[in-house]
């Protein structure tokens, strides 16, 4: 392999770093407002894996999340105390909970949402669909490296 491609992957590396560690900062500027200052960005995204669609129970929330229901639990009872989630037993199984959010919690999910749009909106806005295909593939190789089990590390 060439200097040249060695090079390249060297900043490539530090690219990946740097990205990193500004989205984590930035998403933490940007979602946690002051309107949201009672929380911290890691429930923002437990609201996110909640999501709007059809309620969720505690085991699928913490699957999403790679986390177990134990540490779930926890950050679960201050997000209802805070007034962002419910929870409801399933009328089907009475041992199931499943877990809504509040009209607070809905607002917080979308105010997530798009600050992620934002962001990918600003990654694709002068690729073509050839590029974003490129781009899409790489994501993926990135993501199946730093999947738990995958042997990243």
């Amino acid at each position: 392999m060439g200097s040249m491609a060695q090079s390249r992957k060297r900043s490539i590396n530090e690219l990946l770093v740097s990205l990193f560690n500004h989205v984590m900062d930035m998403e933490a500027k940007t979602v946690i407002t002051e309107e949201y200052s009672d929380i911290t960005n890691n429930d923002m995204h437990i609201i996110e894996a909640i999501g709007v669609e059809e309620p969720r129970n505690m085991s699928e929330i913490a699957r999403r999340l790679s986390v177990t229901v134990g540490t779930l639990t926890t950050n679960m009872n201050g997000l209802e105390r805070k007034g962002y989630i419910r929870r409801e037993r399933s009328e089907k199984d009475r041992r199931v909970v499943h877990v809504l959010l509040t009209d607070r919690g809905r607002k917080a999910f979308y105010h997530h949402r798009d600050f992620h749009k934002k962001m990918i909106k600003a990654i694709v806005k002068d690729l073509n669909e050839e590029e974003m295909e490129i781009l899409y593939r790489c994501l993926v190789n990135l993501d199946g490296f730093l999947e738990p089990g995958a042997g990243a590390l």
